[in-house]
């Protein structure tokens, strides 16, 4: 388990809610979220994972991922 980034990205889902790869990516220098949302799921945190659509700087129709920690009480 990649502890640091690990523990960062823990720490922004708690403190904001949510992280995308870009917000990981330019906030802590996580250049592959999905694999530390892997290394976490692997030691029993349970994430959620949502398809969110947007638009690329060339206001072209793309699709990312928006990860989030299941709370308990969350369905």
């Amino acid at each position: 388990m990649r502890v640091t980034q690990c523990k960062r990205i823990l720490h922004h889902m708690k403190e904001h809610g949510s992280i995308t790869s870009d917000e990981a990516k330019e906030l802590y220098g996580v250049a592959r979220l999905a694999s530390r949302i892997k290394d976490l799921r692997s030691h029993g945190i349970e994430i959620k994972t949502e398809t969110v659509t947007g638009k690329n700087k060339f206001e072209e129709p793309t699709h990312y991922a928006r990860y989030w920690m299941v709370e308990e009480g969350d369905n």
